[in-house]
């Protein structure tokens, strides 16, 4: 027997033709039941009307629906009518729980657009926020692997890698499960004999190869993090250095943001129980499985370890947890989160490259990158 059925009877009939405050919470419920049912249109069409019964002063309503409205327009495909309500929202913003939401809805829009670079920019900002929060670092994580995926076929000499294909890296060799191989070469860092990274070398002649990136989307992003710094042409003439540092940059910021997501999570799990301390041990688990993957020798990983875990201190991570909101305005809310990728990085990841580099070991012995998720 389903006990839910005269309560939805009841909202219904009490919205057909409802009015003030009672009518109001009515039509949002049904709003929200249609889009909990994947009725998008009319998802869409409730929020709309309820919209237009909301009075102004009901501030905390009227940003609810505004954000029904754009979670419906990028499931039905309208995503720039979906960002423009975002963007709406973010401006009227007015403390950081406003500014949470809708950098949570630009998350959710580009993930329904795919595009990895924006989706990682909503989360280094909802880090900024809220450094000591597991699931962004995790998300973020998983981002720096989407755009190591992107970059594979890019940085590969001569190779167009399709997405079918599956990337091994191991020793001295690209392998994809179609069989093809591309040799590499190791990569001496400065002032050494031999370098943790590797270099890549051409499998056919150099003017073969690909000295460009194809995805343009890619390399805007690059630009924007501050990992390209010439000019296009200056770039396409002269690329080996960006070859060979894309993978090694990409790969340290992945696998520190997976370290920083388990240290929160075991940070937590003391005060855990049921099903929330099984979703969190199977959670490190997986970043246990992926960390792996990435293939970096432990000295590296206790490197990396003492780094993303050196704020962790008690006192920081209660006022996280209280979830206290700062109420201030837009511009004060503009400065709470950085303006742009390279800020990010260089406070996250900025010193990690350059101690990194001084291990002997080769830190790539066995990448193994699964194709992406569709």
């Amino acid at each position: 027997m389903c006990f839910a059925c005269p309560v939805l009877q009841w909202f219904h009939s009490a919205a057909d033709g409802g009015e003030g405050a009672g009518g109001l919470t009515t039509s949002k419920f049904r709003a929200d039941w249609a889009f909990r049912q994947r009725d998008f249109e009319k998802a869409l069409c409730e929020y709309s009307e309820c919209l237009l019964l909301l009075p102004a002063s009901n501030i905390a309503m009227r940003r609810d629906v505004q954000e029904g409205q754009a979670r419906c327009l990028s499931r039905l495909g309208k995503h720039k009518e979906a960002l423009d309500i975002a963007e709406k929202m973010r401006n009227s913003a007015t403390n950081t729980d406003h500014l949470t939401t809708v950098l949570n809805l630009q998350f959710s829009i580009y993930q329904d657009l795919e595009n990895v670079e924006k989706k990682m920019m909503c989360l280094q900002q909802l880090i900024c926020l809220h450094p000591f929060n597991p699931w962004f670092w995790k998300l973020l994580a998983e981002a720096y692997m989407s755009l190591l995926q992107k970059l594979s076929p890019l940085v590969i000499p001569g190779a167009n890698l399709n997405h079918s294909e599956e990337v091994c890296v191991s020793n001295s060799s690209f392998r994809t499960l179609t069989g093809r191989e591309i040799n590499l070469q190791p990569h001496k860092c400065d002032g050494q004999k031999e370098g943790p990274w590797f270099s890549l070398a051409a499998e056919t002649k150099e003017e073969n190869a690909v000295t460009c990136p194809s995805s343009q989307v890619v390399k805007e992003f690059l630009c924007t993090s501050g990992e390209l710094e010439r000019t296009d042409k200056e770039k396409c003439a002269d690329s080996k250095s960006w070859k060979q540092n894309m993978l090694k940059k990409v790969g340290i910021k992945a696998c520190a943001s997976f370290i920083r997501a388990r240290l929160l999570l075991q940070l937590t799990q003391s005060q855990q129980l049921s099903f929330v301390l099984e979703n969190n041990r199977k959670s490190q688990k997986e970043i246990d499985d992926k960390v792996a993957l990435l293939g970096f020798d432990e000295n590296s990983l206790l490197l990396m370890t003492k780094a993303m875990g050196q704020d962790l201190v008690p006192e920081k991570l209660k006022e996280e947890f209280q979830g206290e909101v700062k109420c201030i305005g837009p511009s004060a809310l503009s400065s709470l989160v950085t303006a742009s990728v390279m800020e990010f990085e260089i406070k996250w990841f900025g010193n990690l490259q350059d101690d990194l580099c001084h291990f002997d070991r080769q830190f790539y012995s066995d990448i193994y990158l699964p194709p992406s998720v569709t």
